[in-house]
Protein backbone atom coordinates (compact mmCIF):
# COMPACT_ATOMS: atom_id res chain seq x y z
CA UNK A 1 0.00 0.00 0.00
CA UNK A 2 1.64 3.34 -0.95
CA UNK A 3 2.15 5.75 1.98
CA UNK A 4 0.97 9.64 1.88
CA UNK A 5 2.73 12.38 3.59
CA UNK A 6 0.63 13.53 6.92
CA UNK A 7 -0.47 17.21 6.23
CA UNK A 8 -0.38 18.13 10.12
CA UNK A 9 1.66 21.09 11.04
CA UNK A 10 5.43 19.99 12.64
CA UNK A 11 6.92 21.13 15.76
CA UNK A 12 7.92 23.97 15.75
CA UNK A 13 11.71 23.84 17.64
CA UNK A 14 14.41 21.91 16.19
CA UNK A 15 18.06 21.33 17.82
CA UNK A 16 20.08 21.20 14.64
CA UNK A 17 23.75 21.33 15.10
CA UNK A 18 25.28 21.79 11.62
CA UNK A 19 28.46 19.81 12.66
CA UNK A 20 26.70 16.42 12.93
CA UNK A 21 25.69 17.09 9.22
CA UNK A 22 28.92 17.45 7.75
CA UNK A 23 30.73 14.11 6.93
CA UNK A 24 34.06 13.61 8.84
CA UNK A 25 36.02 13.12 5.38
CA UNK A 26 34.47 16.43 3.72
CA UNK A 27 36.92 18.47 1.79
CA UNK A 28 36.29 21.64 3.74
CA UNK A 29 36.97 19.52 6.97
CA UNK A 30 40.15 18.67 6.06
CA UNK A 31 40.94 22.71 4.54
CA UNK A 32 39.66 23.88 8.15
CA UNK A 33 42.19 21.94 9.45
CA UNK A 34 44.91 24.45 7.59
CA UNK A 35 43.05 27.75 8.42
CA UNK A 36 44.18 30.47 10.48
CA UNK A 37 42.98 33.70 9.93
CA UNK A 38 43.90 35.50 12.98
CA UNK A 39 47.78 36.74 10.82
CA UNK A 40 45.41 37.99 8.31
CA UNK A 41 42.82 39.77 10.20
CA UNK A 42 45.75 41.59 11.63
CA UNK A 43 47.47 42.27 8.15
CA UNK A 44 43.69 43.78 6.96
CA UNK A 45 43.60 45.56 10.29
CA UNK A 46 44.17 49.44 8.82
CA UNK A 47 42.26 48.76 6.07
CA UNK A 48 38.94 48.77 7.94
CA UNK A 49 37.53 51.72 9.53
CA UNK A 50 36.63 51.48 13.49
CA UNK A 51 34.23 54.00 12.70
CA UNK A 52 30.72 53.45 11.35
CA UNK A 53 28.70 50.45 10.26
CA UNK A 54 30.67 47.60 11.23
CA UNK A 55 32.11 45.83 7.85
CA UNK A 56 31.65 41.86 7.13
CA UNK A 57 34.52 39.98 8.71
CA UNK A 58 37.19 39.28 5.94
CA UNK A 59 37.44 36.25 6.97
CA UNK A 60 34.09 35.27 6.28
CA UNK A 61 34.75 36.82 2.27
CA UNK A 62 37.92 35.01 2.32
CA UNK A 63 36.28 31.60 3.43
CA UNK A 64 33.21 31.91 0.74
CA UNK A 65 35.99 32.27 -1.96
CA UNK A 66 37.64 29.56 -0.82
CA UNK A 67 34.97 27.38 -1.60
CA UNK A 68 34.29 29.04 -4.76
CA UNK A 69 37.48 28.24 -5.87
CA UNK A 70 37.67 24.87 -4.43
CA UNK A 71 34.63 23.91 -6.20
CA UNK A 72 34.52 25.89 -9.57
CA UNK A 73 32.53 28.22 -8.38
CA UNK A 74 33.78 31.64 -9.44
CA UNK A 75 30.40 34.07 -10.20
CA UNK A 76 30.04 35.74 -7.04
CA UNK A 77 26.57 36.10 -6.94
CA UNK A 78 26.10 32.25 -7.93
CA UNK A 79 28.73 31.54 -4.52
CA UNK A 80 26.11 33.11 -2.32
CA UNK A 81 23.41 31.48 -3.20
CA UNK A 82 25.24 27.96 -3.04
CA UNK A 83 26.42 28.96 0.59
CA UNK A 84 23.05 29.93 1.31
CA UNK A 85 21.89 26.28 0.46
CA UNK A 86 24.72 24.50 1.19
CA UNK A 87 25.06 23.09 4.67
CA UNK A 88 28.69 22.26 4.68
CA UNK A 89 29.43 25.68 3.14
CA UNK A 90 27.98 26.94 5.96
CA UNK A 91 29.63 25.35 8.60
CA UNK A 92 32.89 26.11 6.89
CA UNK A 93 31.99 30.03 6.72
CA UNK A 94 30.98 29.47 10.09
CA UNK A 95 27.42 30.66 9.90
CA UNK A 96 24.69 29.78 11.36
CA UNK A 97 21.43 28.44 9.76
CA UNK A 98 19.97 31.70 9.97
CA UNK A 99 22.52 33.66 9.58
CA UNK A 100 22.37 36.18 6.77
CA UNK A 101 25.10 35.61 3.42
CA UNK A 102 26.88 38.84 2.45
CA UNK A 103 25.40 40.20 -0.52
CA UNK A 104 27.22 39.53 -3.96
CA UNK A 105 28.47 43.05 -4.73
CA UNK A 106 30.40 43.37 -1.35
CA UNK A 107 32.82 40.57 -2.82
CA UNK A 108 33.93 43.15 -5.66
CA UNK A 109 34.25 45.98 -3.49
CA UNK A 110 36.79 44.23 -1.50
CA UNK A 111 38.78 42.96 -4.08
CA UNK A 112 39.42 45.81 -6.07
CA UNK A 113 39.77 47.59 -2.66
CA UNK A 114 40.94 46.48 0.47
CA UNK A 115 42.34 43.56 -0.77
CA UNK A 116 44.33 44.80 -3.52
CA UNK A 117 45.80 47.97 -1.95
CA UNK A 118 47.05 45.55 1.07
CA UNK A 119 47.99 42.37 -1.19
CA UNK A 120 45.82 40.44 1.17
CA UNK A 121 45.44 37.56 -1.46
CA UNK A 122 49.35 37.10 -1.77
CA UNK A 123 49.58 37.02 1.80
CA UNK A 124 46.98 34.38 2.21
CA UNK A 125 49.10 32.31 -0.50
CA UNK A 126 51.88 32.91 1.17
CA UNK A 127 50.37 31.55 4.79
CA UNK A 128 49.58 28.84 3.00
CA UNK A 129 52.51 28.43 1.74
CA UNK A 130 54.44 28.52 5.03
CA UNK A 131 52.09 25.62 6.21
CA UNK A 132 52.89 23.26 3.49
CA UNK A 133 56.79 23.96 4.84
CA UNK A 134 55.85 23.32 8.20
CA UNK A 135 54.08 20.15 7.59
CA UNK A 136 57.05 18.58 5.56
CA UNK A 137 55.45 18.69 2.01
CA UNK A 138 58.09 21.67 0.34
CA UNK A 139 61.98 19.58 0.27
CA UNK A 140 63.33 22.88 -1.70
CA UNK A 141 65.58 20.56 -3.82
CA UNK A 142 64.04 20.69 -6.65
CA UNK A 143 61.87 23.45 -8.09
CA UNK A 144 59.56 22.84 -11.98
CA UNK A 145 58.40 26.06 -13.71
CA UNK A 146 55.86 26.41 -16.41
CA UNK A 147 53.69 28.93 -17.98
CA UNK A 148 50.04 28.00 -19.10
CA UNK A 149 47.94 30.28 -21.52
CA UNK A 150 44.25 31.28 -20.02
CA UNK A 151 41.40 32.69 -22.13
CA UNK A 152 41.05 36.67 -21.09
CA UNK A 153 37.32 37.90 -21.05
CA UNK A 154 37.69 39.75 -23.70
CA UNK A 155 35.81 39.15 -27.62
CA UNK A 156 37.83 39.17 -30.12
CA UNK A 157 35.96 41.46 -32.51
CA UNK A 158 36.00 44.64 -30.31
CA UNK A 159 39.85 44.86 -30.92
CA UNK A 160 42.00 48.08 -32.34
CA UNK A 161 45.16 48.46 -34.06
CA UNK A 162 47.97 49.80 -31.82
CA UNK A 163 47.96 53.29 -33.26
CA UNK A 164 43.93 52.97 -33.90
CA UNK A 165 42.70 56.00 -31.36
CA UNK A 166 38.76 56.43 -32.50
CA UNK A 167 37.53 53.37 -30.70
CA UNK A 168 39.27 53.79 -27.37
CA UNK A 169 36.01 54.86 -24.51
CA UNK A 170 35.85 58.44 -23.55
CA UNK A 171 38.42 58.71 -20.32
CA UNK A 172 35.14 59.41 -18.15
CA UNK A 173 33.46 56.42 -18.97
CA UNK A 174 36.69 54.25 -18.66
CA UNK A 175 36.40 50.28 -16.84
CA UNK A 176 38.67 49.87 -14.43
CA UNK A 177 40.52 47.70 -17.11
CA UNK A 178 41.41 50.40 -19.57
CA UNK A 179 42.71 52.66 -16.74
CA UNK A 180 45.17 50.35 -15.19
CA UNK A 181 46.23 50.00 -18.81
CA UNK A 182 46.88 53.31 -19.24
CA UNK A 183 48.38 53.60 -16.13
CA UNK A 184 50.88 50.99 -17.26
CA UNK A 185 51.72 52.78 -20.86
CA UNK A 186 52.51 55.67 -18.63
CA UNK A 187 55.09 53.38 -16.50
CA UNK A 188 56.78 52.43 -19.74
CA UNK A 189 54.73 49.79 -20.83
CA UNK A 190 54.75 48.93 -24.62
CA UNK A 191 51.76 48.44 -26.39
CA UNK A 192 50.67 45.22 -28.47
CA UNK A 193 50.13 45.45 -32.12
CA UNK A 194 46.27 44.26 -31.73
CA UNK A 195 44.60 45.34 -28.52
CA UNK A 196 41.00 44.59 -26.52
CA UNK A 197 39.17 47.90 -25.88
CA UNK A 198 37.57 45.33 -22.97
CA UNK A 199 40.93 44.15 -22.05
CA UNK A 200 43.46 46.18 -23.60
CA UNK A 201 46.08 43.95 -20.95
CA UNK A 202 45.16 41.16 -22.31
CA UNK A 203 47.49 39.62 -25.08
CA UNK A 204 46.46 38.14 -28.86
CA UNK A 205 47.99 34.89 -28.95
CA UNK A 206 48.07 31.51 -30.91
CA UNK A 207 49.91 29.81 -28.36
CA UNK A 208 48.09 27.15 -27.92
CA UNK A 209 47.53 25.86 -30.75
CA UNK A 210 44.56 26.72 -33.16
CA UNK A 211 42.81 29.72 -33.48
CA UNK A 212 44.02 33.05 -31.83
CA UNK A 213 42.50 34.89 -28.93
CA UNK A 214 42.95 37.61 -26.21
CA UNK A 215 44.55 35.69 -23.09
CA UNK A 216 46.73 36.06 -19.92
CA UNK A 217 49.61 33.37 -18.88
CA UNK A 218 49.35 32.01 -15.44
CA UNK A 219 53.28 31.10 -14.02
CA UNK A 220 53.91 28.17 -12.05
CA UNK A 221 56.99 27.99 -9.47
CA UNK A 222 56.39 24.33 -8.01
CA UNK A 223 58.13 22.39 -5.04
CA UNK A 224 58.79 19.13 -6.84
CA UNK A 225 58.41 16.63 -3.76
CA UNK A 226 54.68 16.94 -3.30
CA UNK A 227 53.85 19.58 -6.24
CA UNK A 228 53.16 22.19 -3.98
CA UNK A 229 52.93 25.23 -5.73
CA UNK A 230 55.36 27.71 -4.06
CA UNK A 231 54.69 31.08 -5.93
CA UNK A 232 52.55 32.12 -8.91
CA UNK A 233 52.60 34.83 -11.09
CA UNK A 234 50.37 36.54 -14.30
CA UNK A 235 51.85 37.59 -17.10
CA UNK A 236 50.29 38.64 -20.61
CA UNK A 237 50.93 35.48 -23.23
CA UNK A 238 53.80 36.19 -24.32
CA UNK A 239 57.31 33.95 -24.07
CA UNK A 240 59.80 36.82 -23.00
CA UNK A 241 57.41 37.79 -19.98
CA UNK A 242 56.41 34.29 -19.33
CA UNK A 243 60.40 33.29 -18.55
CA UNK A 244 61.47 36.80 -17.13
CA UNK A 245 58.64 36.32 -14.13
CA UNK A 246 60.99 32.67 -13.28
CA UNK A 247 63.49 35.12 -11.93
CA UNK A 248 60.58 36.98 -10.22
CA UNK A 249 59.03 33.91 -8.34
CA UNK A 250 62.93 32.67 -7.21
CA UNK A 251 63.56 35.71 -5.80
CA UNK A 252 60.72 36.10 -4.29
CA UNK A 253 60.31 32.40 -2.82
CA UNK A 254 64.11 33.08 -1.49
CA UNK A 255 63.55 36.31 0.20
CA UNK A 256 60.24 35.21 1.67
CA UNK A 257 60.70 31.44 2.72
CA UNK A 258 64.56 31.40 2.69
CA UNK A 259 64.36 29.03 0.08
CA UNK A 260 66.83 28.65 -3.01
CA UNK A 261 66.42 25.13 -5.33
CA UNK A 262 69.54 23.11 -6.16
CA UNK A 263 68.35 22.52 -9.31
CA UNK A 264 65.08 24.29 -11.62
CA UNK A 265 63.02 21.86 -13.99
CA UNK A 266 61.82 23.67 -17.37
CA UNK A 267 61.00 23.31 -20.95
CA UNK A 268 63.07 24.29 -24.19
CA UNK A 269 61.16 28.16 -23.87
CA UNK A 270 63.54 28.97 -20.84
CA UNK A 271 66.42 27.21 -22.27
CA UNK A 272 67.44 30.91 -23.34
CA UNK A 273 71.06 31.66 -23.27
CA UNK A 274 70.63 35.01 -20.80
CA UNK A 275 68.00 32.19 -18.42
CA UNK A 276 70.71 29.89 -18.47
CA UNK A 277 73.58 32.19 -17.57
CA UNK A 278 71.12 33.52 -14.96
CA UNK A 279 70.63 29.93 -12.87
CA UNK A 280 74.68 29.47 -13.04
CA UNK A 281 75.76 32.10 -12.81
CA UNK A 282 74.26 33.86 -10.86
CA UNK A 283 72.45 31.97 -8.38
CA UNK A 284 74.33 28.47 -9.06
CA UNK A 285 71.14 26.72 -9.75
CA UNK A 286 71.35 23.26 -11.97
CA UNK A 287 69.72 23.93 -15.34
CA UNK A 288 67.43 21.07 -15.72
CA UNK A 289 66.32 22.61 -19.29
CA UNK A 290 66.56 21.69 -22.88
CA UNK A 291 69.17 24.32 -24.42
CA UNK A 292 67.39 26.66 -26.89
CA UNK A 293 69.23 26.20 -29.68
CA UNK A 294 69.21 27.04 -33.03
CA UNK A 295 72.78 25.77 -34.35
CA UNK A 296 71.07 22.62 -35.16
CA UNK A 297 70.73 21.18 -38.63
CA UNK A 298 68.70 18.11 -39.67
CA UNK A 299 68.85 18.41 -43.46
CA UNK A 300 72.67 16.24 -43.68
CA UNK A 301 74.72 19.54 -43.57
CA UNK A 302 76.97 20.28 -41.09
CA UNK A 303 75.52 21.77 -37.63
CA UNK A 304 77.54 23.56 -34.74
CA UNK A 305 78.14 20.92 -33.09
CA UNK A 306 80.46 19.72 -35.76
CA UNK A 307 82.62 21.90 -34.61
CA UNK A 308 85.81 22.10 -32.41
CA UNK A 309 85.51 25.15 -30.38
CA UNK A 310 89.36 26.29 -28.66
CA UNK A 311 88.79 28.77 -25.84
CA UNK A 312 92.37 29.45 -25.41
CA UNK A 313 93.22 30.66 -28.92
CA UNK A 314 89.17 31.90 -29.13
CA UNK A 315 88.75 30.06 -32.50
CA UNK A 316 86.46 27.34 -34.10
CA UNK A 317 87.60 24.00 -35.85
CA UNK A 318 85.63 22.27 -38.98
CA UNK A 319 85.16 19.25 -39.42
CA UNK A 320 87.72 19.90 -42.93
CA UNK A 321 90.61 21.32 -40.36
CA UNK A 322 90.59 25.23 -40.89
CA UNK A 323 90.05 27.52 -38.95
CA UNK A 324 86.66 29.78 -38.02
CA UNK A 325 87.46 33.36 -36.45
CA UNK A 326 85.77 36.02 -35.43
CA UNK A 327 88.35 38.81 -37.37
CA UNK A 328 90.60 37.44 -39.61
CA UNK A 329 92.62 41.49 -39.49
CA UNK A 330 94.38 43.19 -36.73
CA UNK A 331 93.22 46.66 -36.13
CA UNK A 332 94.51 49.50 -34.51
CA UNK A 333 91.78 50.49 -32.34
CA UNK A 334 89.65 47.09 -31.68
CA UNK A 335 86.15 46.99 -31.73
CA UNK A 336 83.83 44.36 -29.89
CA UNK A 337 83.13 40.95 -31.38
CA UNK A 338 79.63 40.66 -29.82
CA UNK A 339 76.55 41.60 -31.73
CA UNK A 340 73.46 43.57 -30.69
CA UNK A 341 71.65 39.99 -29.99
CA UNK A 342 74.45 38.97 -27.60
CA UNK A 343 76.61 36.57 -30.12
CA UNK A 344 80.12 36.73 -31.46
CA UNK A 345 80.35 35.81 -35.34
CA UNK A 346 83.50 33.41 -36.17
CA UNK A 347 84.17 33.32 -40.06
CA UNK A 348 86.10 30.72 -42.43
CA UNK A 349 88.54 32.24 -44.79
CA UNK A 350 86.79 32.73 -48.46
CA UNK A 351 90.14 30.61 -49.94
CA UNK A 352 89.47 28.07 -47.59
CA UNK A 353 85.99 27.42 -48.31
CA UNK A 354 86.20 27.89 -52.48
CA UNK A 355 88.67 24.36 -52.49
CA UNK A 356 87.22 22.62 -49.73
CA UNK A 357 85.75 19.28 -50.71
CA UNK A 358 83.14 19.46 -47.79
CA UNK A 359 81.85 22.98 -48.54
CA UNK A 360 78.34 21.08 -50.37
CA UNK A 361 77.39 20.31 -46.91
CA UNK A 362 78.60 23.03 -44.91
CA UNK A 363 78.04 26.11 -46.23
CA UNK A 364 76.74 25.15 -50.30
CA UNK A 365 74.99 28.71 -50.85
CA UNK A 366 77.34 30.99 -48.93
CA UNK A 367 81.24 31.90 -50.30
CA UNK A 368 82.25 31.07 -46.32
CA UNK A 369 81.03 29.58 -43.04
CA UNK A 370 79.77 31.63 -40.44
CA UNK A 371 79.28 30.08 -36.35
CA UNK A 372 77.77 32.33 -34.08
CA UNK A 373 78.88 31.61 -30.39
CA UNK A 374 77.09 33.29 -27.63
CA UNK A 375 78.61 35.28 -24.67
CA UNK A 376 76.50 32.91 -22.21
CA UNK A 377 77.86 29.76 -24.17
CA UNK A 378 79.77 28.45 -21.01
CA UNK A 379 76.16 28.26 -19.50
CA UNK A 380 75.16 26.79 -21.87
CA UNK A 381 77.26 23.83 -22.03
CA UNK A 382 76.82 22.88 -18.16
CA UNK A 383 73.07 22.72 -18.68
CA UNK A 384 74.34 20.58 -22.28
CA UNK A 385 76.49 18.57 -19.67
CA UNK A 386 73.66 17.68 -17.47
CA UNK A 387 71.55 16.08 -20.09
CA UNK A 388 72.36 12.51 -19.94
CA UNK A 389 72.68 13.03 -16.08
CA UNK A 390 69.94 10.09 -14.11
CA UNK A 391 68.90 13.41 -12.17
CA UNK A 392 68.00 15.33 -15.36
CA UNK A 393 65.95 12.28 -16.63
CA UNK A 394 63.56 12.30 -13.48
CA UNK A 395 63.70 16.14 -13.48
CA UNK A 396 62.04 15.50 -17.02
CA UNK A 397 59.32 13.08 -15.65
CA UNK A 398 58.58 15.72 -12.63
CA UNK A 399 58.24 18.28 -14.85
CA UNK A 400 54.97 16.46 -15.24
CA UNK A 401 53.48 17.82 -12.09
CA UNK A 402 53.29 21.31 -13.35
CA UNK A 403 51.18 19.93 -16.05
CA UNK A 404 48.92 18.11 -13.93
CA UNK A 405 48.10 21.02 -12.06
CA UNK A 406 47.09 23.10 -14.82
CA UNK A 407 45.28 20.25 -16.01
CA UNK A 408 43.58 20.45 -12.30
CA UNK A 409 43.16 24.58 -12.57
CA UNK A 410 41.35 24.41 -15.64
CA UNK A 411 39.33 20.76 -15.75
CA UNK A 412 38.31 20.32 -12.25
CA UNK A 413 38.08 23.77 -10.88
CA UNK A 414 36.79 25.57 -14.29
CA UNK A 415 39.28 27.62 -14.59
CA UNK A 416 39.61 27.99 -18.17
CA UNK A 417 38.58 31.24 -18.62
CA UNK A 418 39.26 34.32 -16.68
CA UNK A 419 36.08 36.79 -15.13
CA UNK A 420 37.55 39.23 -14.22
CA UNK A 421 39.77 42.24 -16.21
CA UNK A 422 42.75 43.52 -16.37
CA UNK A 423 46.31 42.21 -15.10
CA UNK A 424 46.10 42.89 -11.77
CA UNK A 425 42.63 41.00 -11.58
CA UNK A 426 44.32 38.13 -13.56
CA UNK A 427 46.84 38.14 -10.61
CA UNK A 428 44.20 37.39 -7.81
CA UNK A 429 42.33 34.83 -9.97
CA UNK A 430 45.15 32.64 -10.57
CA UNK A 431 46.43 33.66 -6.33
CA UNK A 432 42.94 32.15 -5.56
CA UNK A 433 43.10 29.43 -7.33
CA UNK A 434 46.64 28.42 -6.37
CA UNK A 435 45.54 28.53 -2.46
CA UNK A 436 42.79 26.32 -3.61
CA UNK A 437 45.07 23.76 -5.18
CA UNK A 438 47.65 23.86 -2.06
CA UNK A 439 44.58 23.75 0.29
CA UNK A 440 43.49 20.63 -1.38
CA UNK A 441 47.09 18.61 -1.49
CA UNK A 442 47.01 19.31 2.26
CA UNK A 443 43.42 17.93 3.16
CA UNK A 444 44.41 14.87 0.97
CA UNK A 445 48.12 14.29 1.65
CA UNK A 446 48.38 15.43 5.41
CA UNK A 447 48.05 12.57 7.51
CA UNK A 448 49.19 9.77 5.36
CA UNK A 449 52.48 8.44 3.70
CA UNK A 450 55.20 10.90 3.62
CA UNK A 451 55.21 12.48 -0.51
CA UNK A 452 57.73 10.08 -1.05
CA UNK A 453 56.78 7.12 -0.78
CA UNK A 454 53.42 7.12 -2.92
CA UNK A 455 51.92 8.70 -6.05
CA UNK A 456 49.95 10.99 -5.24
CA UNK A 457 46.76 12.39 -7.61
CA UNK A 458 44.69 15.50 -7.59
CA UNK A 459 40.40 15.39 -6.30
Amino acid sequence: MMGRQDDHQGQLLYHFDLNDVVPEDHLLRGIDRFLDFAALRAHLETYYSHTGRPSIDPELMFRMLIIGYCYGIRSERRLCEEVKLNLAYRWFCRLSIEDAIPDHSTFSKNRHGRFRDSEALRFLFEQIVERCIAEGMVGGEGFAVDASVVRADANFEKAIKRDDDDDWPRPGGATRAVREYLNALDDGLQPAKRISTTDPAAQWTAAPGGPAFFAYSTNYLIDTDAGIIIDVEATTANRKYEVESTKDMINRVEQRFNLRPKRLIGDTAYGVAEMLNWMVEEKHIEPHVPVWDMGERDDGRFSRSDFTYDAEADEYTCPGGKQLRPRRRNFAKLKSNVGKDGHIRYRASKLDCEVCPLKSRCCPNDVMRKVTRSVYEASRDVARALRDTPGYKQSRKDRKKVEMLFGHMKRILKLERLRLRGLASARDEFLLVACAQNLRRLAQWVGQDPPSHRIGAFA
